[in-house]
């Protein structure tokens, strides 16, 4: 399923003299999860708000492919922003289908609905509690579902896990799989990098308004992603670095981290080691996306 929904191309925006997005393009398909990522002030949020049309680009569009006269069809649409917003005086279910009713979704249906995703989300019996009444975690999960109550074709994901707890985050993590697998397309924002590296299909990077990277997540691993060898309880005198197939290694506590140039495989290096070398763990690896996220973020490589 590589059915494209929408299209942004060549999209530049500014503020004055700041460029904050600067002739960026991105397609998102169905079924498919695509991550766009970047330091804070990277150009997510510009990107985000001119999907929604709340910004108009000052050149280059957003194309929508959902057979509608809308140039940006919001009843299709589901949105989860970043900033919680919803109305604290009032009840769960009331919300919920305040929500489904601005995106012209039947009422009935959206009840049933409702009471379903209430129940996947741990939150049966919360109907009538007032939004105020709960914890921060369960009207995450209400905002959540007010985003997806109208089965929206396309959904954009800002920081959805921000400040929820492990169990919480699997829930999440499940819902947004299950979602993709019955073909929504869906954009996602987070910083939790071993999250995005287990959910999404594709990357889009970004960094000061320009594209980094654009693609699938082994091969970003595969371009950005040296090898690294990790040695628990080693002698730490031991010349590793000593080595021009090594970038640099690191010390913390116990762990010994050997870090590897682009296109070294750390196999032969470790064959090198002297016999009476005693390590009790070692661990071969790439780079995380967490690690790559980091170094464009500190202006280390692109």
């Amino acid at each position: 399923m590589n059915e494209v929904v929408v299209d942004i191309k060549n999209v530049k925006k500014s503020f004055r003299t700041k460029k904050a997005v600067n002739d960026l393009s991105l397609s998102v398909s169905r079924g498919k999860i695509t991550g766009i990522l970047g330091p804070n002030g990277a150009g997510k949020s510009t990107m985000i708000r001119m999907l929604m049309g709340i910004m108009i680009p000052d050149s280059g569009e957003v194309i929508y492919h959902l057979d509608s006269h809308e140039k940006i069809p919001r009843s299709r649409i589901g949105f989860l922003p970043e900033e919680r917003g919803l109305y604290k005086n009032e009840k769960v279910m009331d919300v919920i289908l305040y929500l489904a009713d601005l995106k012209d979704y039947d009422k009935e249906k959206a009840k049933q609905r409702a009471l379903d995703l209430l129940v996947r989300f741990g939150l049966e019996g919360h109907e009538k509690s007032k939004i105020e009444e709960l914890s921060k975690g369960m009207a995450q999960k209400v905002q959540f579902i007010g985003a997806i109550i109208h089965e929206p074709e396309f959904l954009i994901l800002d920081e959805p896990f921000s400040g929820l707890d492990p169990v919480s985050q699997d829930v999440f993590k499940e819902e947004i799989q299950a979602l993709a697998d019955n073909g929504t397309a869906i954009l996602l924002s987070a910083h939790q990098m071993n999250i995005v590296e287990r959910l999404c299909d594709e990357i889009f990077l970004i960094h000061k308004g320009e594209k980094v990277v654009y693609d699938t997540v082994n091969n970003i691993k595969e371009q950005f992603s040296n090898y690294k060898c990790v040695l628990v309880n080693t002698d730490t005198t031991y010349p590793f670095n000593e080595d021009e197939r090594v970038e640099r290694v690191e010390v913390e506590g116990n762990q010994t981290t050997i870090h590897f140039h682009q296109d070294v495989h750390p196999l032969s290096y470790i064959r090198s080691f002297p016999d009476d070398l005693h390590w009790d763990e070692l661990h071969i690896d790439r780079k995380s996306l967490h690690d790559i996220f980091v170094s464009i973020a500190k202006g280390e490589g692109s």
